[in-house]
């Protein structure tokens, strides 16, 4: 049985941590952000993996601090805690898996053409001569007139994809450059969505042709784990996803439609044109016969409330997620347990610092939510059990500001924008910066679509505006050392340190900056708070459709 409440230990230690409460408590506290993550960093917490021991600590840590700061229960019928049903699956090897033509076989290998798993309960795959349907970018996007599937059937086919959007690799004069905001990487981009729009027409499979640019990481990364997923269990029968997903190999792609009589290289430009559609690899058919193994388990998000003075259903939500990746490989260190010091039991902290501070201010007329999420390493998997299941109307839900990895180098000039175009928050924090002396700095890779990639992004699928904190999306303009001392914290975090031992509690973290952005979100909530108004999608974003939809419920 899972622990829900809070044990002995996690008592103990919530008397040791914020120490300095009684200063201002008004403030956000470096220090006490600082005693947080170390107590959460530590071995004893076992690198926080859902459905493990330290699991159990976690939750038990963050009730107890919940309840010390005098919070009441966020979950269902009085409880802390929502239950997350998850599923681990695991692809066995070696593969049978080939693409096949009249004259070639092409076999796949796990991790070197392929890295594949499921998503679905299913522990036998088979798939006998599929037709494959290459579908260039596989956006269907109304709003800006396109759509690359046309009338093509793609049930029980197997699709292939190419990475990002149509107008990331575009040249200034061809017709799709800017179209779906050139280098910023759109929801389409987003090999998630591509593998949803396969499952929605009926695919059997879908396979995303891999490029280190467009992806924004290497094959090795792609590759890292292989065959094994986790995901929800309790999985929306309507919304099944497909039987089998993940990454083809560039030069495994090049070779298949070599055989199929097309280039990949010039298909990658033919797919960029608004006049491109899907169409099927003629004389290629597909095989497979997969064994997998499933194992199932229940873990937790957190949620604490703040209830409002005047208009309690509205809800705005403040969230991080609490676990990390658990204990690996030793490194040269001789170190296994992978903490999240920064990923994200700083963000973590940053939402306790947040609950108190509001706690502690006159009651706001909304309701505060501080959500603590499971799973956010196995892909969004706790938050997007919230979006499915909410505990509070998504549609009288305020907007969602979430923490997940903020800067530890000092105090910055700037913050950093995730998401440019989105959404109104964007425009409320340019003003709080402003008043504050700082200013915004847009993300310095968009096209690595990281405002999809936290989990922010399960609230926004449904429609929430977000706004999201994460200090490596761009090197901060340091006081200490400007743009060039925040790119190389950047360099230095994610190269040495990012899911991995390194990223551990250190005396010598300089929390000023993160400090500094905690509390640029206190100022949104706190206004927010007390306002009437409800933050919109921006003209263009892919969510604005979608909240307008229930318009009539706030009005």
């Amino acid at each position: 049985m899972r622990l829900l409440l809070p044990t002995l230990f996690a008592l103990i230690w919530s008397l040791q941590v914020s120490a300095d409460h009684h200063k201002n408590p008004l403030e956000i506290s470096a220090d006490n952000l600082s005693n947080i993550v170390k107590i959460m960093a530590s071995d004893e917490f076992e690198g926080r993996a859902p459905g493990t021991p330290g699991e159990d600590k976690t939750v038990a840590y963050l009730i107890a601090q919940l309840q010390k700061i005098g919070l009441e229960p966020g979950g269902a019928k009085g409880s802390w805690t929502q239950a997350v049903p998850m599923m681990r699956s695991e692809v066995k090897s070696p593969l049978k898996m080939t693409f096949s033509s009249p004259e070639t076989v092409l076999s796949l290998d796990q991790g070197i053409s392929v890295s594949v798993d499921t998503a679905t309960a299913l522990t036998n795959i088979t798939a006998a001569d599929l037709p494959v349907v290459f579908v260039g970018f596989g956006a269907n996007a109304p709003e800006q007139d396109w759509d690359d599937y046309g009338d093509i059937d793609l049930t029980d086919k197997l699709v292939i994809y190419l990475v990002n959007d149509p107008d990331f690799a575009a040249e200034p004069n061809e017709p799709v450059a800017g179209r779906f905001g050139n280098r910023r990487m759109t929801y389409y981009g987003r090999w998630a969505y591509k593998f949803e729009e396969a499952a929605r027409r009926g695919a059997f499979g879908a396979l995303v042709i891999h490029e280190t640019k467009a992806a924004g990481y290497d094959w090795s990364v792609a590759a890292a784990g292989a065959g094994e997923n986790v995901s929800l269990a309790n999985k929306d029968p309507k919304a099944l996803p497909v039987k089998l997903q993940g990454w083809l190999h560039n030069d495994a792609a090049h070779e298949l439609l070599a055989t199929a009589g097309h280039d990949l290289d010039a298909l990658r430009v033919k797919a960029r044109q608004p006049e491109f559609q899907a169409f099927e690899l003629e004389g290629i058919r597909f095989d497979a016969d997969l064994e997998v193994d499933i194992t199932t388990f229940d873990s937790q998000n957190v949620l604490g409330l703040i209830p409002g003075s005047a208009r309690p259903d509205e809800v705005i939500m403040a969230s991080a997620h609490w676990d990390a990746y658990g204990v690996g490989a030793p490194d040269e260190q001789g170190r296994t347990i992978r903490a999240g010091a920064n990923d994200d039991a700083l963000g973590s902290a940053g939402i306790l610092e947040l609950a108190r501070v509001i706690k502690a201010q006159p009651a706001l007329e909304r309701s505060v939510l501080l959500a603590f999420w499971t799973a956010e390493e196995a892909g969004l998997v706790g938050s997007m059990a919230y979006a499915a299941d909410p505990i509070f109307p998504i549609e009288k839900t305020v907007a969602n500001f979430t923490l997940d990895i903020l800067q530890t180098a000092g105090a910055a000039k700037d913050v950093i924008l995730v998401g440019k175009g989105q959404s109104e928050l964007e425009d409320d924090l340019a003003r709080v910066a402003e008043a504050a002396g700082r200013y915004v700095t847009e993300e310095n890779l968009p096209e690595n679509g990281l405002f999809y990639r936290a989990d922010h992004f399960s609230m926004a699928r449904v429609g929430v505006p977000v706004l999201l904190m994460m200090g490596i999306a761009g090197g901060a303009d340091l006081v200490v050392g400007g743009r060039e001392a925040g790119n190389q914290w950047i360099a230095d975090y994610v190269g040495n340190c990012y899911h991995k031992p390194c990223d551990a509690w250190s005396a010598d973290w300089d929390l000023t900056g993160a400090v500094q952005d905690i509390e640029l979100f206190h100022q949104l909530i706190s206004e927010l708070g007390n306002a009437k108004r409800w933050p919109a999608w921006k003209q263009g974003s892919e969510f604005k459709a979608l909240r307008e939809q229930s318009a009539s419920v706030r009005q």
